[in-house]
């Protein structure tokens, strides 16, 4: 990992990020001399279970994977990051040390963006404040759909659900979908074997729902897909 100060404008980044969009440009600065950049390559760890947060993250550029080991040894992906996002802000005001780990699954450019700065900006401006709590809120939400997914939903569903998480509205007839990353990382964020996983796959594109070209995925009919096995 590494540290590149004076590469980028931090105050351009900063000031495009939604839960700083509404902040004056003197707010912004301030908040950007208590930011620093990190860039971790592919397979970086960027901080381990049990550390201490001093900040939280935000992603420039890149793809970031929250996970932890099971007891059993196995990895559980809890979350899958890309750019614009960010990610450790709960924990930070807990003052508690992480729970998962963070690790790059692309070559990352991230900012951190420390503690003592975003404490600094919320006891001057309350507008921060309640879009951090919303911005956690939907986090929370998010959370609780995941683990209303995994009790209620058959893994052939959570699949499905995913494909078309972000065509639910758009009445789009025929889409393509590209995995984020590799089949493993999605199904363990889908509490599946990869096995299980490639299994639902394969028997998708046999029934005609689905055609896999590697990480591509084409949906010849949405709405068919969305009904099958309901």
């Amino acid at each position: 990992m590494h540290c590149y100060p004076h590469s980028i404008n931090i105050e351009a980044l900063l000031a495009h990020v939604p839960l700083f969009n509404e902040l004056a440009t003197e707010e912004v600065a301030r908040l950007a001399r208590g930011t620093r950049e990190v860039a971790a390559g592919r397979g970086d760890i960027l901080f381990y279970k049990g550390d201490m947060p001093t900040g939280f993250h935000l992603i420039v550029y890149g793809q970031m994977k929250l996970a932890f080991t099971s007891p059993q040894g196995g990895e559980k992906v809890v979350d899958i990051l890309g750019q614009g996002q960010t990610f450790g802000e709960a924990v930070m005001f807990m003052d508690k040390p992480y729970m998962v780990y963070a690790q790059a699954l692309s070559d990352s450019l991230l900012l951190h963006i420390a503690k003592t700065a975003i404490l600094d900006e919320l006891d001057t401006d309350p507008k921060l404040g309640r879009k951090m709590i919303a911005g956690l809120s939907r986090r929370l939400h998010h959370l609780i759909t995941d683990v209303e997914s995994y009790s209620l939903h058959s893994g052939r569903q959570r699949i499905i659900g995913y494909l078309l998480r972000d065509h639910l509205t758009n009445g789009d007839k025929v889409i393509t979908v590209t995995l984020p990353t590799n089949k493993g990382v999605i199904a363990s964020r889908l509490n599946l074997t990869q096995e299980h996983f490639s299994r639902i796959l394969h028997e998708l594109s046999e029934k005609g729902l689905i055609v896999v070209e590697g990480r591509v995925i084409h949906i010849p009919d949405v709405d068919k897909l969305r009904s099958y096995d309901r």
